[in-house]
């Protein structure tokens, strides 16, 4: 009897992981975010989990080449790939989600959540508010200079360690507006940071707090993939004026989520 409730348990966990990854997989790969933004509003809802539970389930579970579906999208739509950015924007992220886990565990779980709606609002109005002219995906543009990728990188390891995301929600506006990609450059160059684990040494401070449940993380990780696939599809069909919309509203329904919850 236990054993058959155990596996029970591990079936009902891969399928709420399955669910919670094919969605946040969805709008990854439509809005070019590492899904974390998603995954964790999702895994409250569904599973009851807590704040530094839910963020540090959804980074370990982007430990994995999760966003290569969602990259092999872009790119086959012709979307420019900047490689040297891409390259400082990983090696300074390593460091910057280290320290943004710290920081996010030695806060309590009620401020880290309020702390995580307020970004989400805040993140949306800038969004909603931009206005940017965009080129065609498959435009012959100059490779951006390398080094400001460093400063990027820092900035979305820390939130990204700090808030269990994969930084893309801060990445991206900081490459249209302080480098003048496009929308669907910067949603590229963000997905493709995420392609390595990136994210590994924010993991390792969440799990020597709590333990990793990995049927739960079997089921995001694999829903995730699906999820992205098609959500790329859609987003390079989409003008990127319409993607900033969308984007802006679903932080704000995240946001009213978690504060009801």
């Amino acid at each position: 009897m236990y054993t058959r409730t155990m596996a029970n348990s591990d079936a009902l966990s891969l399928l709420a992981g399955l669910l919670a990854g094919a969605g946040g997989g969805l709008l990854s790969g439509l809005f070019g975010i590492g899904g974390g933004i998603v995954l964790i509003p999702l895994l409250r809802a569904l599973l009851g989990l807590n704040q530094h539970q839910a963020q540090g389930i959804t980074l370990a579970a982007l430990l994995l080449p999760n966003t290569l579906p969602a990259v092999w999208q872009f790119r086959r739509r012709g979307v420019p790939l900047h490689w040297p950015m891409v390259g400082a924007m990983m090696l300074a992220f390593l460091p910057g989600v280290w320290l943004g886990a710290r920081f996010a565990n030695a806060l309590p779980d009620g401020p880290l959540r309020l702390i995580f709606v307020g970004f989400l609002v805040l993140l949306a109005l800038r969004t909603f508010f931009q206005k940017k002219k965009e080129a065609p995906l498959d435009a012959a543009r100059p490779d951006p200079p390398w080094a400001p990728g460093l400063l990027i990188g820092l900035i979305g390891g820390v939130c990204g360690g700090l808030f269990g995301i994969g930084g893309g929600v801060v990445m991206i506006p900081l490459l249209t507006l302080g480098l003048k990609l496009s929308q669907h450059e910067a949603q590229l160059t963000s997905i493709a940071v995420l392609l390595p684990p990136v994210g590994l040494p924010g993991v390792l401070v969440y799990a020597r707090s709590q333990p990793l449940p990995w049927m739960l993380l079997a089921g995001v990780a694999l829903g995730f993939q699906i999820g992205a696939f098609f959500g790329a599809r859609l987003a390079t069909r989409l003008p990127g004026a319409r993607l900033q919309r969308l984007f802006a509203l679903l932080l704000v329904l995240l946001a009213g989520v978690l504060m009801v919850r």
